[in-house]
């Protein structure tokens, strides 16, 4: 199966600029100008492997979780040997290989038939497989349009960072990703209630001071939208840290 480096062409040494070649020369081919409409899962594909390769960050954790989690699974069909077990820690699993291995549509579908967000990838993988997994997962659920269930995701995983890092460096990039979730999409997707809850969570989670004061002022203004007076005041009133 593939991975981001094989489907780009390059080894795991290659440079920034051979990555950007070896996509230049790909994405033509692929390009539905020139390959028609049926290439457009293609180029998803090679987008996805050169945004994730091209960024230092980003290219150290697909690095590091793929060390991690194939290292010792070569040389046997090990994604057949996941889909025939029948047990919750081999769907976790199969799911996380599938997003390593450009699977993203087969990833989502089997998270999903596994009961979406009350399957609990955390019980099953490792801290940093299910850290790693989790964050790929809400990048592909944003991208097709369930922002809750990416909020959901990578709030838990902020909670996790502040109590034991492991993102450390990459910790900016989930933030980053949380916050513009929640300020551009989020709020049209789900009832008041529920983003005000959203809204709730974020509060003192450790954010900067900015962000911070967004979310009590969108908290407040959400409650006063539901009637709530009283409580939209005092999370007004609440001190926000320096």
């Amino acid at each position: 199966m593939d991975n981001y480096y094989s489907l780009l062409g390059v080894p795991r040494t290659a440079s920034i600029g051979e990555i950007k070649a070896a996509f230049r020369d790909r994405a033509k081919r692929l390009h539905p100008d020139v390959a028609g409409k049926a290439a457009e899962a293609g180029m998803r594909r090679l987008l996805a492997a050169y945004q994730t390769l091209s960024n230092a960050d980003r290219r150290f954790e697909y690095d590091r979780a793929y060390r991690r989690f194939m290292g010792k699974k070569s040389g046997f069909d090990y994604r057949g040997f996941l889909k025939e077990q029948n047990n919750p820690e081999s769907l976790a699993k199969l799911i996380f290989f599938d997003f390593l291995h450009l699977e993203d549509d087969e990833a989502v579908e089997v998270w999903t038939r596994a009961g979406a967000l009350e399957f609990r990838i955390e019980n099953y993988l490792d801290r940093e497989d299910w850290m790693d997994c989790s964050f790929i997962l809400a990048e592909e659920l944003d991208r097709r349009n369930r922002p809750y269930e990416a909020f959901v995701l990578l709030a838990a995983l902020i909670r996790e960072e502040r109590r034991k890092p492991y993102f450390r460096h990459f910790t900016e990039e989930v933030e980053s990703f949380l916050r513009n979730l929640v300020r551009r999409r989020l709020k049209p997707a789900v009832d008041r209630e529920t983003y005000a809850a959203c809204l709730e969570s974020l509060v003192g989670l450790g954010f900067p001071r900015k962000d911070e004061n967004f979310w009590r002022k969108s908290l407040a203004e959400t409650l006063l939208e539901l009637g709530d007076r009283l409580n939209a005041e005092a999370v007004l009133r609440r001190k926000t840290p320096r």
